[in-house]
C-alpha cells in the first residue's frame, strides 16, 4: 500500500468538504499526537489507542497552549464549531486513510464533549468573585 502524502491527502478531504478549512485538519493531526503523549504518560508510556472523548480533551488543552484567547477565534475561522466538528474531521482523515479507527469508534464519540464558549472563552474571563472594596483615600491638603 502507497503512504499518504498529508498535505495531499488534506487537498484532496478540502476540496471534496469545503466545511472545515485545511488549517483545521493539520490542527488535528498535532492535537492528536499531543493527546497520544499525555495518554501514554498517565499510562506510563503504554501507547493506546486514543478514544473520541479522551482527544477532545487534548484538543482542548493543546489548543488553550497555542491559541490562548483566540482559540474560539481561530476554530469559527476554520468552521469548527464544536465536539461534533471535531469527530467529522477526524472521520474524513479516516476515510482518507490518514487515520485509523477500531471497529468501536463512531462519529458520536464526539458528541456531548463540551460547549465551545465554556472550553475556550471563559477560562480567560475575569473570575465573577466581588472585588475587594480598596481602603479610603485621604483628600491631599491644599
Amino acid at each position: 500500500m502507497q503512504e499518504v502524502n498529508f498535505e495531499d491527502a488534506v487537498e484532496q478531504i478540502a476540496a471534496k468538504d469545503r466545511r472545515y478549512h485545511p488549517e483545521a485538519y493539520l490542527f488535528l493531526r498535532d492535537a492528536l499526537d499531543f493527546t497520544q503523549r499525555l495518554v501514554a504518560k498517565e499510562s506510563k508510556g503504554q501507547v493506546r489507542h486514543v478514544s473520541g472523548q479522551e482527544l477532545l480533551r487534548g484538543i482542548r488543552e493543546y489548543a488553550l497552549q497555542q491559541f490562548g484567547p483566540m482559540a474560539l477565534t481561530v476554530f469559527e475561522e476554520w468552521g469548527v464549531r464544536s465536539g461534533e466538528d471535531f469527530g467529522e474531521i477526524v472521520f474524513n482523515m479516516v476515510e482518507t486513510g490518514l487515520l485509523a479507527r477500531t471497529e468501536k469508534d463512531t462519529r458520536a464519540d464526539f458528541a456531548g464533549g463540551y460547549e465551545f464558549e465554556e472550553a475556550f472563552r471563559k477560562p480567560f474571563l475575569p473570575s465573577t468573585q466581588p472585588a475587594v472594596p480598596r481602603p479610603a483615600t485621604k483628600p491631599a491638603d491644599a
